[in-house]
């Protein structure tokens, strides 16, 4: 884009160029960042994150952690829970019982791509539920108690 192109409708042209780019790649996943897009369209941040903002209401993509987005492809599962939901889902994916050890900050946030910082909130929530112990540096964390199945889909 020029500098002296209107700024009106100028997300709604960086929205089709990046719609482009994911009808043409069918293996792309990550798409380009905000960064990216204000280098290669010459526009600013704001006008990036509106042809963001048009592509997530198409359903064509989605926010992940750490300010990216991510290509949504029609058929594609994606889990929408929340981290902490994720997280209390390992008690049953891994077949914990009340009293066992629960997995590390570390080793969750490999887990789910996330950082640690980001799996100790989660974790924080889910020891304010009752669901695990309370941990800290050097302590382990164990389950509480068992979420219910049955609720569960």
């Amino acid at each position: 884009m020029s500098q002296q192109a209107s700024p009106r409708g100028t997300f709604q042209k960086v929205a089709d160029a990046v719609r482009a780019q994911i009808e043409s790649d069918c293996g792309m996943v990550e798409l380009p960042s905000a960064a990216d897009l204000m280098r290669d369209h010459g526009v600013s941040r704001g006008v990036a994150l509106r042809a963001f903002g048009v592509l997530q209401r198409e359903g064509l993509a989605e926010q992940v952690p750490g300010g990216r987005w991510r290509a949504v492809r029609s058929g594609q599962r994606v889990d929408r829970r929340s981290l902490a939901e994720r997280i209390l889902g390992v008690i049953g994916d891994d077949g914990l019982e009340v009293g066992a050890t629960f997995p590390s900050t570390s080793t969750l946030g490999e887990r789910f791509g996330v950082s640690r910082p980001t799996v100790t909130k989660a974790l924080e929530k889910l020891e304010a539920a009752g669901w695990l112990s309370e941990g800290g540096q050097g302590k382990l964390r164990t389950v509480r108690a068992l979420p219910n199945r049955e609720g569960r889909s």
